[in-house]
């Protein structure tokens, strides 16, 4: 098959980068992300979704005898390789706290990480930390600017599996050492038979739906197989076609990895700069719910669809903006720190959350629809029962690469939501491994055993991590990932 020029750059960057050629602040940030995502699955994995996806796949997409098989993510038991990445996808999906990206207007993480994972596991390389960690790069960098192609060239609004799906057969390929023609066709294939999902019909009805990202992992990882096998696809357009060459062009030289936002809270993106807000004013004087009269949002068109003021799953708590605003002043006002349990059914049972959602008024604000989504900008004006007003800033929500979260906001954040779960026990040792996935002995010094001496201060732990970078085995073997993780 005929490849363009600029094709045939993204093709390369997939089957020849390797970890020498990528920056120490990049590889730095590609582990830190993957640690917040395993805060996110670790707590996802207890969900509806993630149960229902994990009886789906043993019962649907069991591996047969002598058949290529990975384990599903905090689960252990082994499936396809295509049933684990989906299973693993829509178990981070079901919880969203996962990253993003601002121009993609959705997720590379949650795609990118359980298809990795379940080729690296298919091929028997779960431990070879230089390739998870080089893929795991890869991935945000074709990823992210699949998403700003797929957007910039098509009129209906994807979700993320559209063109994640296309990224994840790129990273499935690289793995099976595939030829870059086979990678070429692999990408097409998933294109092709990727979720086409329209997100505003699930920001409008939101169910376990979410962002698509399980399914487009599912369909990388299957394109990729049937690459291999000899199956032919036609170009993937979000590649090949000319207008987006200009995205491809500063591959290398510009790193999307490090443009990722990290959440703080497990609500959509749209809602955070309204909590954002709402933190804010209750910061500078607190406000009681019972004596608050009205809030008034002003925010950008896609986050003003977030409104449902009554949700009766997670899910559409989630995908919501009225109630994460109503949770997050009882969050304040209770003293305690917002969270899952703000979107789980033992606050949605609360009628006291519903009667404040309901005091809440959403407004559209145009300035902030000519910034999105570039920017995502909401104002809170909260009117007490006496006729008081109290108005933010305009502002935008933390994690942005213009507003970043410190390290230690990120460790405490994945601290948070895996002391949530069933992995509460193994929390330091992820970080551990995290921090110091592929590391060299700089790296290690400068991004990881410094950054756990000062989060950690537990000498017997940092014994165990020094253990680690002097190469003892049996150590290396406890922290691995593939120990951790299955």
């Amino acid at each position: 098959m005929d490849i363009a020029h600029h094709t045939d750059t993204v093709l390369d960057f997939i089957h020849k980068t390797r970890l020498s050629d990528i920056p120490a602040e990049v590889k730095d940030r590609a582990r830190t992300l993957l640690m917040d995502i395993i805060g996110v699955a670790a707590v996802g994995a207890q969900t509806p979704t993630a149960r229902i996806i994990t009886d789906y796949v043993i019962a649907q997409m069991s591996a047969g005898e002598g058949c290529p098989s990975a384990p599903i993510l905090f689960d252990g038991r082994q499936v396809s390789p295509a049933g684990a990445a989906l299973a693993g996808g829509m178990m981070i999906d079901s919880l969203d706290a996962h990253d993003g990206q601002k121009l993609t207007k959705g997720h590379v993480g949650c795609g990118i990480v359980p298809a990795i994972l379940a080729s690296l596991a298919e091929t028997g390389r779960m431990d070879d930390e230089d390739e998870l960690l080089t893929c795991l790069v890869i991935g945000y960098e074709i990823g992210t600017r699949l998403g700003i192609a797929l957007h910039r060239s098509a009129d209906d609004f994807h979700t993320s599996g559209a063109w994640i799906a296309v990224a994840c057969a790129g990273l499935a390929s690289r793995i099976h050492k595939l030829d870059k023609d086979r990678m070429f066709h692999a990408m097409g294939i998933a294109e092709y038979h990727g979720p086409r999902s329209q997100m505003m019909r699930v920001i409008d009805h939101a169910t376990m739906l979410k962002d698509g990202s399980g399914w487009g992992a599912m369909a990388g990882v299957s394109a990729a197989a049937l690459a291999k096998a000899g199956f032919t696809g036609a170009p993937a357009i979000t590649i090949s076609a000319s207008e987006h060459a200009d995205l491809y062009a500063d591959l290398g030289s510009r790193w999307y990895t490090c443009e990722q936002y990290i959440k703080l809270w497990p609500v959509c993106r749209w809602a955070q700069p309204a909590i954002q807000g709402v933190f804010e004013l209750q910061a500078e004087a607190r406000l009681q719910p019972d004596d608050i009269a009205a809030i008034r949002i002003s925010t950008f068109h896609e986050a003003k669809r977030l409104a449902s003021p009554h949700p009766t799953s997670s899910d559409e708590a989630q995908y919501s903006i009225c109630w994460p605003v109503a949770a997050a002043i009882y969050a304040c006002a209770e003293g305690r720190r917002f969270g899952p349990y703000d979107v789980s059914d033992d606050a949605l049972a609360r009628a006291d959350i519903h009667r404040l959602a309901d005091r809440i008024i959403i407004e559209e604000d145009e300035q902030m629809n000519a910034v999105f989504p570039a920017q995502r900008l909401a104002r809170i004006k909260i009117s007490d029962n006496e006729g008081n007003q109290r108005i933010s800033a305009v502002v935008s929500a933390r994690g942005d690469p213009e507003t970043p979260l410190s390290y230690d906001e990120i460790v405490d954040k994945f601290h948070f939501l895996i002391s949530l779960s069933h992995k509460a026990s193994s929390a330091y040792d992820i970080v551990a491994a995290c921090q110091q996935l592929a590391a060299t002995e700089d790296e290690g010094m400068q991004y990881g055993l410094g950054r756990l001496d000062a989060v950690a201060g537990n000498a017997k732990k940092i014994t165990k991590i020094q253990q680690v970078t002097e190469n003892n085995p049996e150590i290396r073997r406890e922290l691995s990932l593939g120990a951790l993780l299955f």
